[in-house]
Formats: C-alpha cells, structure tokens, sequence
C-alpha cells in the first residue's frame, strides 16, 4: 500500500469553543505528518461539535460530504443583537423582551421550518467581489447580500427560560444558525442573538463517534492511521447510502 493511500481516510473530531475549524485541522496535519488534510463544513470559533476530517485522497470527497444537511443544539438570547448575530459581536441593538411569551416563541419558530429564503450574515466567509464579507465587515461596511435558499427540515424548542431559547434544528447545507437566531428574533419585534451552538450530525456522521482534541493529542501517528475510517470503507458506506 502506498503513503498516501494507508493515510486517506475520514475521522471524526469533538471541535472545542474557541478552536477554529482550521486549528484543527493544521494539529492533524502537524502532528501526524499527513500531507492532505481537509474538512467539511466549517464551525465558527463560538461552536463546538462534529467535524468531519478528510486525510489523504478522501479529500477529494470533502465537495460532496459539505453537501450534506446538518443537525445542530443551540440556544438564542432575546432582546439583544450583535454585528455578527452571536454572543461575540457588538452589540448593536437592545429592546425590551419582557412580554414576549413561549407560545410567541414556538409560533414564531415554526414560520422558519421548510423551504426559505435566508441572506447570509457579513461576517461570513462568502465572497462578495472576490472579497470575504467579513473582511468588508471588519472595516465597518455592509453591503447588499443575496437571500439563499436553504430548508429548515425541523426546528423543534427543547427549553424556555425567558430571554434564553433552547432548540435543536436540522437543516441543508449553507444554513447559518446564527442569522436564523437573528431572524427569529426579528420575526418576535425585539431581536436575537445565538449565545450557543453545537453540531451534533453532518450527513450520516454522528458526534456520538467523534473524538476529542486531548485523544488526538494523546496519539502517536500509528494509533491515529488506527482509528481512521479508511478510505475504502467510506466509499463503501456511500455506495450504500444511495441504494
């Protein structure tokens, strides 16, 4: 078997808050000596959960696996906005929050699930004029941005402790869980933020099987290339997926 084949494979990671997708996958690569290494969807800083790894050729199968819906634990705080519509933004805007009741909430919740139209945040990696929205944000522009369309497949409030909303969504590809907090906030009159995200299933990966940043670094690369899914058995998973 060759050097890159033995290493090609997919694991999967517990991303910690504070951690970019990016960190993680640069200790990966670092640590173990792998010379491709990827992800498929990226968790902002302020999220944790499930991060699927690429290594090796099953980096050309990261387009295909970004595709897949997502599903997601959260909560949003009433009565505040921010410039990036969670808890590490400015704050832009504060209303009064008081009088907004769980029914209120849950009526508005569900005027978000199926198909909608949603227009990403500008602090957003998508480029506008071959430039990142956030780097636009960072020098206090906003630009006009295009609604999306994306599908809210359930939403469903698992907690309510008035002005903090807990839920679980799932959702396609391209849905940004924040501006969906905002829009909920928006949608009641007095605004939101999401103060917590977690990922907990991208396609048919589960966090229930991901592993954690001290595991990692408590390997050496044998155990590691160990417990990786090789390459050949995420094809075969796949193949059978479509059937």
């Amino acid at each position: 078997m060759d050097k890159e084949l033995a290493e090609s494979g997919i694991i999967l990671i517990d991303k910690p808050e504070e951690w970019t997708s990016h960190d993680v996958v640069n200790c990966i690569r670092r640590r173990f000596a792998i010379g491709k290494v990827g992800h498929c969807g990226t968790l902002d800083p302020i999220a944790t959960g499930l991060l699927v790894i690429v290594c090796g050729r099953a980096t050309k199968l990261s387009a295909h696996l970004t595709t897949q819906d997502k599903v997601y634990s959260g909560a949003l705080t009433l009565g505040v906005e921010t410039h990036s519509e969670d808890r590490t933004g400015e704050v832009t805007a504060t209303r009064d929050a008081s009088g907004v009741t769980e029914a209120a909430v849950r009526d508005a919740c569900a005027k978000f699930v199926g198909p909608i139209r949603q227009v990403p945040p500008m602090v957003s990696a998508i480029k506008q004029g071959g430039k990142p929205l956030y780097k636009l944000a960072r020098k206090g522009q906003e630009v006009e941005r295009e609604a999306r369309d994306i599908v809210i497949h359930s939403l469903d409030i698992t907690a309510i402790d008035l002005p903090h909303v807990a839920f679980r969504v799932h959702c396609s590809k391209g849905t940004y869980v924040r501006t969906l907090c905002a829009d909920i906030g928006r949608e009641l009159g007095c605004g939101a933020h999401m103060r917590d995200l977690r990922r907990l299933a991208s396609g048919p990966f589960s966090i229930g099987n991901a592993y954690s940043i001290d595991d990692v670094k408590s390997w050496e690369r044998e155990e590691f290339l160990a417990r990786m899914t090789p390459l050949g058995k995420v094809l075969a998973d796949l193949a059978q997926a479509v059937k």
